[in-house]
Protein backbone atom coordinates (compact mmCIF):
# COMPACT_ATOMS: atom_id res chain seq x y z
CA UNK A 1 0.00 0.00 0.00
CA UNK A 2 1.21 3.44 -0.66
CA UNK A 3 1.64 5.93 2.13
CA UNK A 4 0.96 8.78 -0.22
CA UNK A 5 -1.87 10.93 1.15
CA UNK A 6 -5.02 11.28 -1.05
CA UNK A 7 -5.35 14.26 -3.28
CA UNK A 8 -8.13 16.70 -2.52
CA UNK A 9 -11.26 16.50 -4.77
CA UNK A 10 -11.27 18.75 -7.74
CA UNK A 11 -13.86 21.51 -7.65
CA UNK A 12 -16.87 21.05 -10.00
CA UNK A 13 -16.51 22.51 -13.41
CA UNK A 14 -18.57 25.59 -14.00
CA UNK A 15 -21.46 25.25 -16.74
CA UNK A 16 -23.56 27.84 -18.59
CA UNK A 17 -26.58 25.43 -19.09
CA UNK A 18 -29.45 26.57 -16.91
CA UNK A 19 -30.97 24.11 -14.50
CA UNK A 20 -34.79 23.74 -14.15
CA UNK A 21 -37.11 21.66 -12.12
CA UNK A 22 -39.68 19.39 -13.73
CA UNK A 23 -42.47 21.72 -12.70
CA UNK A 24 -40.67 24.67 -14.21
CA UNK A 25 -40.22 22.85 -17.53
CA UNK A 26 -43.88 21.71 -17.57
CA UNK A 27 -45.09 25.21 -16.78
CA UNK A 28 -42.82 26.75 -19.40
CA UNK A 29 -44.06 24.32 -22.06
CA UNK A 30 -47.66 25.00 -21.11
CA UNK A 31 -47.17 28.75 -21.25
CA UNK A 32 -45.39 28.46 -24.56
CA UNK A 33 -48.13 26.35 -26.14
CA UNK A 34 -50.94 28.48 -24.84
CA UNK A 35 -49.15 31.69 -25.75
CA UNK A 36 -48.03 30.59 -29.19
CA UNK A 37 -51.29 29.07 -30.39
CA UNK A 38 -54.02 30.56 -28.21
CA UNK A 39 -57.39 29.68 -29.71
CA UNK A 40 -57.13 27.40 -32.72
CA UNK A 41 -59.31 25.47 -35.18
CA UNK A 42 -58.12 21.93 -35.82
CA UNK A 43 -59.44 19.71 -38.60
CA UNK A 44 -59.38 15.94 -38.19
CA UNK A 45 -61.28 12.70 -37.86
CA UNK A 46 -62.73 11.80 -34.45
CA UNK A 47 -61.36 8.57 -32.96
CA UNK A 48 -61.03 6.91 -29.55
CA UNK A 49 -64.21 8.63 -28.34
CA UNK A 50 -65.00 7.93 -24.67
CA UNK A 51 -67.70 9.35 -22.44
CA UNK A 52 -67.08 9.29 -18.69
CA UNK A 53 -69.70 9.23 -15.92
CA UNK A 54 -68.45 12.63 -14.86
CA UNK A 55 -69.86 14.06 -18.12
CA UNK A 56 -66.47 14.80 -19.74
CA UNK A 57 -65.72 13.48 -23.23
CA UNK A 58 -62.22 12.34 -24.22
CA UNK A 59 -61.29 11.77 -27.84
CA UNK A 60 -58.52 12.12 -30.40
CA UNK A 61 -58.32 13.93 -33.72
CA UNK A 62 -56.22 12.38 -36.45
CA UNK A 63 -55.28 12.87 -40.06
CA UNK A 64 -52.82 11.18 -42.43
CA UNK A 65 -49.77 12.39 -40.55
CA UNK A 66 -50.59 12.58 -36.88
CA UNK A 67 -52.95 12.46 -33.92
CA UNK A 68 -53.70 14.86 -31.08
CA UNK A 69 -55.57 14.12 -27.85
CA UNK A 70 -58.58 16.27 -27.03
CA UNK A 71 -61.06 16.73 -24.22
CA UNK A 72 -64.52 18.28 -23.95
CA UNK A 73 -65.32 19.39 -20.45
CA UNK A 74 -68.81 18.75 -19.11
CA UNK A 75 -69.61 22.47 -19.10
CA UNK A 76 -68.96 22.71 -22.86
CA UNK A 77 -70.81 19.52 -24.00
CA UNK A 78 -74.16 21.29 -24.37
CA UNK A 79 -72.58 24.02 -26.54
CA UNK A 80 -70.63 21.80 -28.94
CA UNK A 81 -73.06 22.27 -31.86
CA UNK A 82 -73.13 18.59 -32.87
CA UNK A 83 -72.99 15.12 -31.41
CA UNK A 84 -69.42 13.75 -31.66
CA UNK A 85 -69.11 10.31 -33.27
CA UNK A 86 -66.18 8.13 -34.21
CA UNK A 87 -65.19 8.36 -37.87
CA UNK A 88 -66.67 11.83 -38.47
CA UNK A 89 -64.38 14.50 -39.83
CA UNK A 90 -64.85 17.72 -37.90
CA UNK A 91 -63.31 21.11 -37.27
CA UNK A 92 -62.69 21.53 -33.54
CA UNK A 93 -62.41 24.98 -32.08
CA UNK A 94 -60.62 25.43 -28.75
CA UNK A 95 -57.24 25.99 -27.18
CA UNK A 96 -53.99 24.00 -26.83
CA UNK A 97 -52.88 23.17 -23.33
CA UNK A 98 -50.33 20.86 -21.70
CA UNK A 99 -50.97 18.20 -19.08
CA UNK A 100 -47.83 18.32 -16.93
CA UNK A 101 -48.44 15.17 -14.89
CA UNK A 102 -48.18 13.03 -18.03
CA UNK A 103 -45.97 15.28 -20.13
CA UNK A 104 -48.64 15.43 -22.82
CA UNK A 105 -50.49 18.16 -24.58
CA UNK A 106 -54.13 18.17 -25.61
CA UNK A 107 -56.80 20.24 -27.28
CA UNK A 108 -59.57 21.55 -25.06
CA UNK A 109 -62.53 21.62 -27.44
CA UNK A 110 -65.22 24.26 -27.04
CA UNK A 111 -67.14 23.79 -30.30
CA UNK A 112 -67.34 21.25 -33.15
CA UNK A 113 -68.32 21.71 -36.76
CA UNK A 114 -68.56 19.26 -39.59
CA UNK A 115 -65.58 19.51 -41.88
CA UNK A 116 -67.28 20.49 -45.11
CA UNK A 117 -70.23 19.15 -47.02
CA UNK A 118 -68.59 15.82 -47.75
CA UNK A 119 -68.37 14.89 -44.09
CA UNK A 120 -71.97 15.88 -43.50
CA UNK A 121 -73.18 13.88 -46.47
CA UNK A 122 -71.16 10.83 -45.42
CA UNK A 123 -72.65 10.94 -41.94
CA UNK A 124 -76.18 11.41 -43.30
CA UNK A 125 -75.75 8.53 -45.74
CA UNK A 126 -74.45 6.20 -43.04
CA UNK A 127 -77.44 7.04 -40.83
CA UNK A 128 -79.85 6.61 -43.75
CA UNK A 129 -78.52 3.14 -44.53
CA UNK A 130 -78.75 2.07 -40.91
CA UNK A 131 -82.34 3.31 -40.52
CA UNK A 132 -83.31 1.75 -43.85
CA UNK A 133 -82.14 -1.63 -42.60
CA UNK A 134 -84.35 -1.17 -39.54
CA UNK A 135 -87.37 -0.61 -41.81
CA UNK A 136 -88.14 2.97 -40.71
CA UNK A 137 -88.52 4.08 -44.33
CA UNK A 138 -90.71 1.20 -45.57
CA UNK A 139 -93.68 2.20 -47.73
CA UNK A 140 -95.95 -0.06 -45.65
CA UNK A 141 -95.52 2.33 -42.70
CA UNK A 142 -96.92 5.30 -44.62
CA UNK A 143 -100.33 6.59 -43.51
CA UNK A 144 -102.90 8.24 -45.80
CA UNK A 145 -103.47 11.98 -45.41
CA UNK A 146 -107.10 12.74 -44.39
CA UNK A 147 -109.19 14.55 -46.98
CA UNK A 148 -110.45 17.31 -44.69
CA UNK A 149 -108.71 17.48 -41.29
CA UNK A 150 -110.46 19.14 -38.38
CA UNK A 151 -107.22 20.51 -36.84
CA UNK A 152 -103.82 21.01 -38.51
CA UNK A 153 -100.72 20.78 -36.28
CA UNK A 154 -97.58 22.67 -37.29
CA UNK A 155 -94.05 22.20 -35.92
CA UNK A 156 -91.85 25.14 -36.94
CA UNK A 157 -90.45 28.41 -35.73
CA UNK A 158 -93.00 30.96 -34.55
CA UNK A 159 -90.99 33.65 -36.29
CA UNK A 160 -90.36 33.73 -40.00
CA UNK A 161 -92.28 33.37 -43.21
CA UNK A 162 -92.95 29.63 -42.93
CA UNK A 163 -95.83 29.77 -40.48
CA UNK A 164 -97.28 32.81 -42.29
CA UNK A 165 -97.22 30.96 -45.62
CA UNK A 166 -98.95 27.95 -44.06
CA UNK A 167 -101.61 30.11 -42.40
CA UNK A 168 -102.27 32.09 -45.59
CA UNK A 169 -102.52 28.97 -47.74
CA UNK A 170 -104.90 27.13 -45.38
CA UNK A 171 -107.07 30.25 -44.99
CA UNK A 172 -107.24 30.64 -48.74
CA UNK A 173 -107.99 26.99 -49.56
CA UNK A 174 -110.19 25.78 -46.70
CA UNK A 175 -109.97 27.51 -43.30
CA UNK A 176 -109.07 25.03 -40.57
CA UNK A 177 -107.87 25.55 -36.97
CA UNK A 178 -104.04 25.58 -36.80
CA UNK A 179 -102.22 24.38 -33.68
CA UNK A 180 -98.61 25.65 -33.63
CA UNK A 181 -95.85 24.07 -31.54
CA UNK A 182 -92.99 26.60 -31.80
CA UNK A 183 -89.46 25.15 -31.92
CA UNK A 184 -86.03 26.35 -33.08
CA UNK A 185 -85.31 24.89 -36.51
CA UNK A 186 -81.51 25.08 -36.33
CA UNK A 187 -78.75 25.45 -33.83
CA UNK A 188 -77.93 23.81 -30.54
CA UNK A 189 -80.71 21.52 -29.20
CA UNK A 190 -83.03 22.12 -32.16
CA UNK A 191 -83.28 18.40 -33.02
CA UNK A 192 -84.31 17.44 -29.48
CA UNK A 193 -86.99 20.13 -29.36
CA UNK A 194 -88.39 19.17 -32.78
CA UNK A 195 -88.60 15.50 -31.72
CA UNK A 196 -90.24 16.51 -28.43
CA UNK A 197 -92.86 18.58 -30.31
CA UNK A 198 -93.74 15.64 -32.59
CA UNK A 199 -94.03 13.29 -29.63
CA UNK A 200 -96.08 15.90 -27.77
CA UNK A 201 -98.61 16.17 -30.58
CA UNK A 202 -98.80 12.37 -30.83
CA UNK A 203 -99.45 12.11 -27.08
CA UNK A 204 -102.59 14.29 -27.22
CA UNK A 205 -105.82 12.36 -26.68
CA UNK A 206 -109.11 12.70 -28.51
CA UNK A 207 -111.58 14.91 -26.66
CA UNK A 208 -108.91 16.43 -24.39
CA UNK A 209 -108.53 20.09 -23.49
CA UNK A 210 -106.07 20.50 -26.37
CA UNK A 211 -107.50 19.17 -29.65
CA UNK A 212 -105.53 16.37 -31.28
CA UNK A 213 -104.49 17.29 -34.85
CA UNK A 214 -105.57 15.08 -37.74
CA UNK A 215 -102.43 15.93 -39.72
CA UNK A 216 -98.99 17.36 -38.83
CA UNK A 217 -96.73 19.64 -40.86
CA UNK A 218 -93.02 19.83 -39.94
CA UNK A 219 -91.55 22.75 -41.88
CA UNK A 220 -88.74 25.24 -42.17
CA UNK A 221 -87.37 27.50 -44.90
CA UNK A 222 -84.38 26.91 -47.07
CA UNK A 223 -80.75 27.03 -45.94
CA UNK A 224 -77.40 25.36 -46.18
CA UNK A 225 -76.80 21.72 -45.36
CA UNK A 226 -75.51 22.74 -41.94
CA UNK A 227 -78.71 24.72 -41.30
CA UNK A 228 -80.87 21.72 -42.14
CA UNK A 229 -78.89 19.23 -40.03
CA UNK A 230 -81.47 19.26 -37.23
CA UNK A 231 -83.84 17.42 -39.57
CA UNK A 232 -81.18 14.80 -40.33
CA UNK A 233 -80.70 13.82 -36.68
CA UNK A 234 -81.67 10.30 -35.65
CA UNK A 235 -83.85 11.47 -32.78
CA UNK A 236 -86.05 13.48 -35.16
CA UNK A 237 -86.28 10.70 -37.75
CA UNK A 238 -87.33 8.15 -35.12
CA UNK A 239 -89.94 10.53 -33.70
CA UNK A 240 -91.42 11.01 -37.18
CA UNK A 241 -91.46 7.25 -37.87
CA UNK A 242 -93.20 6.53 -34.54
CA UNK A 243 -95.82 9.29 -34.93
CA UNK A 244 -99.38 7.93 -35.29
CA UNK A 245 -100.66 11.17 -36.82
CA UNK A 246 -100.17 11.46 -40.62
CA UNK A 247 -97.16 13.76 -41.07
CA UNK A 248 -96.07 15.97 -43.98
CA UNK A 249 -92.43 17.13 -44.12
CA UNK A 250 -91.61 20.46 -45.78
CA UNK A 251 -87.95 21.22 -45.03
CA UNK A 252 -85.94 23.55 -47.27
CA UNK A 253 -86.58 24.11 -50.94
CA UNK A 254 -87.60 21.60 -53.59
CA UNK A 255 -83.99 20.46 -54.19
CA UNK A 256 -83.25 19.95 -50.48
CA UNK A 257 -83.65 16.43 -49.12
CA UNK A 258 -83.36 15.47 -45.45
CA UNK A 259 -83.83 12.16 -43.65
CA UNK A 260 -87.15 13.33 -42.24
CA UNK A 261 -88.49 13.23 -45.82
CA UNK A 262 -87.88 9.45 -45.97
CA UNK A 263 -89.69 8.80 -42.68
CA UNK A 264 -92.67 11.13 -43.18
CA UNK A 265 -95.94 10.01 -44.77
CA UNK A 266 -95.75 12.69 -47.47
CA UNK A 267 -92.98 15.05 -48.60
CA UNK A 268 -93.76 18.56 -49.78
CA UNK A 269 -91.20 20.63 -51.72
CA UNK A 270 -92.13 23.82 -49.81
CA UNK A 271 -94.18 24.77 -46.74
CA UNK A 272 -96.83 26.24 -49.03
CA UNK A 273 -97.10 22.94 -50.88
CA UNK A 274 -97.39 21.14 -47.52
CA UNK A 275 -100.38 23.32 -46.60
CA UNK A 276 -101.95 22.55 -49.97
CA UNK A 277 -101.50 18.82 -49.30
CA UNK A 278 -102.99 19.12 -45.82
CA UNK A 279 -106.30 20.75 -46.83
CA UNK A 280 -108.21 20.70 -50.11
CA UNK A 281 -109.24 23.81 -51.97
CA UNK A 282 -112.83 24.62 -51.05
CA UNK A 283 -113.63 25.89 -54.55
CA UNK A 284 -112.17 22.76 -56.15
CA UNK A 285 -113.90 20.55 -53.62
CA UNK A 286 -117.25 22.26 -54.23
CA UNK A 287 -116.73 21.98 -57.99
CA UNK A 288 -115.83 18.32 -57.64
CA UNK A 289 -118.91 17.69 -55.51
CA UNK A 290 -121.09 19.54 -58.01
CA UNK A 291 -119.60 17.55 -60.88
CA UNK A 292 -120.14 14.27 -59.05
CA UNK A 293 -123.69 15.32 -58.14
CA UNK A 294 -124.41 16.13 -61.80
CA UNK A 295 -122.95 12.80 -62.88
CA UNK A 296 -124.96 11.02 -60.20
CA UNK A 297 -128.18 12.75 -61.28
CA UNK A 298 -127.46 11.90 -64.91
CA UNK A 299 -126.78 8.29 -64.01
CA UNK A 300 -130.01 8.11 -62.00
CA UNK A 301 -131.96 9.62 -64.91
CA UNK A 302 -130.45 7.10 -67.34
CA UNK A 303 -131.20 4.28 -64.95
CA UNK A 304 -134.79 5.50 -64.50
CA UNK A 305 -135.24 5.74 -68.28
CA UNK A 306 -133.85 2.24 -68.80
CA UNK A 307 -136.16 0.87 -66.11
CA UNK A 308 -139.12 2.63 -67.70
CA UNK A 309 -138.28 1.16 -71.12
CA UNK A 310 -137.91 -2.34 -69.68
CA UNK A 311 -141.24 -1.92 -67.88
CA UNK A 312 -142.95 -0.83 -71.08
CA UNK A 313 -141.52 -3.80 -73.00
CA UNK A 314 -142.63 -6.12 -70.24
CA UNK A 315 -146.08 -4.51 -70.23
CA UNK A 316 -146.45 -5.13 -73.97
CA UNK A 317 -145.47 -8.74 -73.51
CA UNK A 318 -148.03 -9.37 -70.76
CA UNK A 319 -151.47 -10.80 -71.80
CA UNK A 320 -154.80 -9.17 -70.93
CA UNK A 321 -155.17 -9.59 -67.18
CA UNK A 322 -159.03 -9.49 -67.15
CA UNK A 323 -159.07 -12.20 -69.78
CA UNK A 324 -156.64 -14.29 -67.76
CA UNK A 325 -158.79 -13.83 -64.66
CA UNK A 326 -161.99 -14.76 -66.54
CA UNK A 327 -160.40 -17.86 -68.02
CA UNK A 328 -159.07 -18.89 -64.65
CA UNK A 329 -162.50 -18.31 -63.04
CA UNK A 330 -164.23 -20.41 -65.74
CA UNK A 331 -161.69 -23.19 -65.34
CA UNK A 332 -162.21 -23.09 -61.59
CA UNK A 333 -165.99 -23.36 -61.97
CA UNK A 334 -165.59 -26.29 -64.36
CA UNK A 335 -163.29 -28.15 -61.99
CA UNK A 336 -165.62 -27.42 -59.05
CA UNK A 337 -168.57 -28.96 -60.97
CA UNK A 338 -166.48 -31.97 -61.95
CA UNK A 339 -165.36 -32.36 -58.36
CA UNK A 340 -168.97 -32.37 -57.14
CA UNK A 341 -169.77 -35.16 -59.63
CA UNK A 342 -166.59 -37.08 -59.03
CA UNK A 343 -167.34 -38.06 -55.42
CA UNK A 344 -170.77 -39.72 -56.06
CA UNK A 345 -169.37 -41.45 -59.14
CA UNK A 346 -166.49 -42.75 -57.12
CA UNK A 347 -168.84 -44.05 -54.39
CA UNK A 348 -171.07 -45.70 -57.01
CA UNK A 349 -168.11 -47.36 -58.70
CA UNK A 350 -166.75 -48.65 -55.39
CA UNK A 351 -170.24 -49.96 -54.44
CA UNK A 352 -170.56 -51.81 -57.78
CA UNK A 353 -167.13 -53.34 -57.33
CA UNK A 354 -168.08 -54.44 -53.81
CA UNK A 355 -171.32 -56.05 -55.06
CA UNK A 356 -169.40 -57.87 -57.77
CA UNK A 357 -166.96 -59.21 -55.23
CA UNK A 358 -169.87 -60.21 -52.96
CA UNK A 359 -171.47 -62.19 -55.79
CA UNK A 360 -168.38 -64.30 -56.22
CA UNK A 361 -168.02 -65.02 -52.52
CA UNK A 362 -169.80 -68.15 -51.09
CA UNK A 363 -172.46 -67.76 -48.40
CA UNK A 364 -171.21 -67.88 -44.82
CA UNK A 365 -173.50 -70.79 -43.94
CA UNK A 366 -172.09 -72.72 -46.91
CA UNK A 367 -168.59 -72.14 -45.67
CA UNK A 368 -169.65 -73.22 -42.17
CA UNK A 369 -171.43 -76.30 -43.56
CA UNK A 370 -168.35 -77.25 -45.56
CA UNK A 371 -166.18 -76.87 -42.48
CA UNK A 372 -168.69 -78.83 -40.40
CA UNK A 373 -168.76 -81.67 -42.91
CA UNK A 374 -164.98 -81.71 -42.97
CA UNK A 375 -164.95 -81.90 -39.18
CA UNK A 376 -167.53 -84.72 -39.18
CA UNK A 377 -165.50 -86.62 -41.73
CA UNK A 378 -162.39 -86.20 -39.65
CA UNK A 379 -164.31 -87.37 -36.56
CA UNK A 380 -165.57 -90.45 -38.38
CA UNK A 381 -162.07 -91.21 -39.57
CA UNK A 382 -160.81 -90.74 -36.04
CA UNK A 383 -163.39 -93.17 -34.63
CA UNK A 384 -162.60 -95.71 -37.30
CA UNK A 385 -158.93 -95.33 -36.61
CA UNK A 386 -159.44 -95.68 -32.86
CA UNK A 387 -161.60 -98.79 -33.33
CA UNK A 388 -159.03 -100.30 -35.69
CA UNK A 389 -156.20 -99.52 -33.31
CA UNK A 390 -158.20 -100.95 -30.40
CA UNK A 391 -158.95 -104.10 -32.37
CA UNK A 392 -155.30 -104.48 -33.30
CA UNK A 393 -154.27 -103.91 -29.69
CA UNK A 394 -156.89 -106.39 -28.51
CA UNK A 395 -155.78 -109.03 -31.06
CA UNK A 396 -152.17 -108.47 -30.12
CA UNK A 397 -153.05 -108.82 -26.47
CA UNK A 398 -154.96 -112.06 -27.18
CA UNK A 399 -151.99 -113.46 -29.02
CA UNK A 400 -149.69 -112.49 -26.20
CA UNK A 401 -152.09 -114.10 -23.68
CA UNK A 402 -152.34 -117.22 -25.79
CA UNK A 403 -148.58 -117.47 -26.02
CA UNK A 404 -148.04 -117.04 -22.35
CA UNK A 405 -148.78 -120.22 -20.41
CA UNK A 406 -148.00 -119.03 -16.93
CA UNK A 407 -151.21 -118.78 -14.88
CA UNK A 408 -150.22 -115.58 -12.98
CA UNK A 409 -149.41 -113.87 -16.21
CA UNK A 410 -152.71 -114.91 -17.77
CA UNK A 411 -154.50 -113.69 -14.73
CA UNK A 412 -152.66 -110.35 -14.97
CA UNK A 413 -153.56 -110.10 -18.61
CA UNK A 414 -157.19 -110.89 -17.86
CA UNK A 415 -157.14 -108.20 -15.20
CA UNK A 416 -155.51 -105.72 -17.59
CA UNK A 417 -158.06 -106.61 -20.23
CA UNK A 418 -160.86 -106.07 -17.78
CA UNK A 419 -159.43 -102.66 -16.86
CA UNK A 420 -159.07 -101.82 -20.52
CA UNK A 421 -162.68 -102.78 -21.19
CA UNK A 422 -163.79 -100.71 -18.25
CA UNK A 423 -161.83 -97.69 -19.40
CA UNK A 424 -163.23 -98.14 -22.90
CA UNK A 425 -166.71 -98.24 -21.48
CA UNK A 426 -166.12 -95.10 -19.45
CA UNK A 427 -164.53 -93.39 -22.45
CA UNK A 428 -167.56 -94.34 -24.53
CA UNK A 429 -169.83 -93.04 -21.77
CA UNK A 430 -168.22 -89.58 -21.73
CA UNK A 431 -167.88 -89.29 -25.51
CA UNK A 432 -169.80 -86.27 -26.95
CA UNK A 433 -171.44 -88.54 -29.47
CA UNK A 434 -172.68 -90.83 -26.74
CA UNK A 435 -174.06 -87.83 -24.85
CA UNK A 436 -175.85 -86.65 -27.99
CA UNK A 437 -177.36 -90.12 -28.43
CA UNK A 438 -178.93 -89.75 -25.01
CA UNK A 439 -180.90 -86.71 -26.24
CA UNK A 440 -178.51 -83.75 -25.67
CA UNK A 441 -177.94 -81.02 -28.27
CA UNK A 442 -174.89 -78.78 -29.06
CA UNK A 443 -175.85 -75.13 -29.82
CA UNK A 444 -173.75 -72.95 -32.19
CA UNK A 445 -174.28 -69.38 -33.38
CA UNK A 446 -174.31 -68.36 -37.07
CA UNK A 447 -170.49 -68.10 -37.07
CA UNK A 448 -170.07 -71.64 -35.73
CA UNK A 449 -169.03 -70.60 -32.21
CA UNK A 450 -170.47 -72.76 -29.39
CA UNK A 451 -173.15 -71.12 -27.20
CA UNK A 452 -172.74 -72.12 -23.56
CA UNK A 453 -175.37 -69.93 -21.80
CA UNK A 454 -178.89 -68.74 -22.58
CA UNK A 455 -177.93 -65.17 -21.75
CA UNK A 456 -175.55 -65.12 -24.71
CA UNK A 457 -178.47 -65.63 -27.14
CA UNK A 458 -180.34 -62.55 -28.36
CA UNK A 459 -183.94 -62.80 -29.66
CA UNK A 460 -184.00 -63.45 -33.37
CA UNK A 461 -180.42 -64.76 -33.46
CA UNK A 462 -179.69 -67.53 -35.94
CA UNK A 463 -178.60 -70.78 -34.23
CA UNK A 464 -177.44 -74.22 -35.34
CA UNK A 465 -178.46 -77.26 -33.26
CA UNK A 466 -176.19 -80.27 -33.56
CA UNK A 467 -177.87 -83.67 -32.81
CA UNK A 468 -176.24 -87.07 -32.90
CA UNK A 469 -177.50 -87.72 -36.40
CA UNK A 470 -177.30 -84.19 -37.93
CA UNK A 471 -177.78 -80.40 -37.65
CA UNK A 472 -180.92 -78.27 -37.53
CA UNK A 473 -181.10 -74.48 -38.00
CA UNK A 474 -183.27 -72.42 -35.66
CA UNK A 475 -184.05 -68.82 -34.69
CA UNK A 476 -184.06 -67.77 -31.02
CA UNK A 477 -187.23 -66.30 -29.61
CA UNK A 478 -189.06 -65.68 -26.32
CA UNK A 479 -188.48 -63.29 -23.40
CA UNK A 480 -185.61 -62.99 -21.03
CA UNK A 481 -187.38 -65.02 -18.30
CA UNK A 482 -187.88 -67.96 -20.65
CA UNK A 483 -184.14 -67.83 -21.62
CA UNK A 484 -183.23 -68.21 -17.96
CA UNK A 485 -184.84 -71.65 -17.90
CA UNK A 486 -184.60 -73.12 -21.36
CA UNK A 487 -184.27 -72.01 -24.93
CA UNK A 488 -187.67 -72.21 -26.71
CA UNK A 489 -187.36 -72.96 -30.37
Amino acid sequence: MSDTPPRPAAPPLASNIPEYTVSEISGAVKRTLEGAFGRVRVRGEITELKRYPSGHIYLSLKDEGGKIAAVVWKSAVSRLGLEPENGVEVIAQGRITAYGERSTYQLVIERLEYAGVGALLARIEALRLRLTEEGLFDAARKQPIPLLPRVVGVVTSERGAVIQDIRTTILRRFPRPILLWPVPVQGEGAAQQIAAAIRGFDALVEGGPVPRPDVLIVARGGGSLEDLMAFNEEVVVRAVAACRIPLISAVGHETDTTLIDFASDRRAPTPTAAAEMAVPARVELAADIAQKAARLIGALNRLTQECRLRLQRAERGLPDLPSLVGTARQSLDDRAARLLMALPNLVQARRAALVDVERHLPAPWQIIEARRNAVALLAQRLRSGLQHVAAQRRAGAAQIIHRLTAAPLRASLREAGSRLDGMAGRLEAISPEAVLKRGFVLVFDRNGAPVATAGAVKPGAELRLHFADGDVRAVAGGSGKQRQGSLPL
